[in-house]
């Protein structure tokens, strides 16, 4: 019966009665993204050496690999107290070029092992004192030999006036380039580099304070002689210092706007819809180039040995800054315009 009803069924066994209970199948299972796999961070070892004795000063351990060389230099100071970040010199050779301070540890040419080299700048003090105190001083001492204070001159002459308006005019011109000088420091001056050698206040004190005293002397002097040309010569340098002083303002400004506030970041400078900026199409340093021509018109107005000769030394002082200033502009963009002379167009 059995075997009957299984070949009926098609040799299946038939349940009843049962009932069947549907068997959910499970959804597509969510994996966990998988996590990604750090990179392992390479730290770098830092050995700072002194560049004359070759002796290891220190040692820095695990230094991450994005830390500039204003960092290392905050690690060295943290080590050596005596020489702050501003006083230090680091190099990758003894006899090289100092490092900068934006310059990052895995973007130089060292191994995860770096050799640095450390010069001691010596003290430090800030651009800006060093300029106030340069400016400030040709601006009272000129003023100590207009009003004739005692022991300057010969008692007779102490406290009185020169009958030449010349010598009137040249004491406000001369005041009015150091009051602007102080107030650009304050106002107008985005300085690149924070501090220079504590010394150089003495030299660059001694070369204006010193030029000060020696034009102030002969333009003040009782026996002073006005221009061999009169007004005409006079006029005519007052233009000329009056022109070249509102151009190095101009210039002044123009550059101060290429750097943002606190950040040393360095364009090429072109003129602006100011005309005294056009003068960037043929030269490089115009400032420089307004300054000579200040100085210049100053000597046409005063006909005074001493400030012809302290344009003459502040015109080659002022030439090598523009050539080093040329040169850098030459080596740090590669679209700079070719016209360009450093300081008198088409000739230096």
């Amino acid at each position: 019966m059995d075997t009957l009803a299984l070949e009926a069924t098609g040799g299946k066994r038939q349940n009843y009665g049962v009932v069947a209970t549907p068997v959910l199948a499970p959804g597509p299972v969510k994996r966990k993204p998988a996590k990604k796999a750090k990179k392992a961070v390479v730290f770098f070892e830092v050995e700072i050496l002194d560049a004359k004795t070759k002796e290891k000063l220190c040692f820095l351990d695990k230094v991450e690999p994005n830390a500039t060389i204003g960092e290392i230099k905050s690690m060295f100071h943290k080590s050596h107290p005596q020489w702050y970040p501003a006083r230090q010199s680091i190099r990758l050779d003894p006899k090289g070029k100092s490092l900068k301070d934006e310059d990052v540890l895995q973007h130089l040419p060292v191994g995860t092992t770096a050799t640095f080299y450390f010069r001691d700048l010596g003290a430090q003090i800030s651009w800006v004192t060093v300029f106030l105190t340069e400016y400030a001083g040709p601006l009272v001492i000129y003023l100590l030999f207009y009003f004739r204070v005692p022991l300057i001159y010969a008692s007779k002459y102490d406290f009185t006036t020169s009958k030449h308006w010349v010598v009137h005019l040249a004491c406000m011109c001369h005041s009015f380039h150091f009051v602007k000088r102080l107030l650009e420091t304050l106002f107008v001056h985005r300085f690149s580099h924070g501090t220079m050698p504590l010394r150089n206040i003495f030299k660059n004190c001694s070369f204006y304070w010193g030029f000060a005293a020696w034009m102030a002397y002969y333009i003040n002097h009782p026996l002073y002689t006005p221009p061999i040309y009169g007004e005409q010569q006079i006029r005519m340098g007052l233009i000329m210092f009056l022109f070249c002083q509102l151009g190095n303002f101009s210039i002044h400004i123009a550059l101060r706007n290429l750097r943002p506030p606190g950040s040393k970041i360095r364009r090429i400078p072109y003129p602006t819809k100011n005309p005294f900026t056009w003068i960037f199409l043929l030269v490089s340093c115009p400032n420089y180039t307004y300054e000579l021509g200040s100085w210049l018109g100053f000597t046409v107005m005063t006909q005074c040995v001493p400030v012809a000769f302290f344009t003459l030394v502040g015109f080659i002082q002022m030439t090598v800054w523009a050539k080093g200033k040329h040169r850098s502009y030459l080596k740090e963009f590669r679209d700079y315009p070719p016209l360009r002379s450093p300081i008198l167009p088409f000739l230096l």
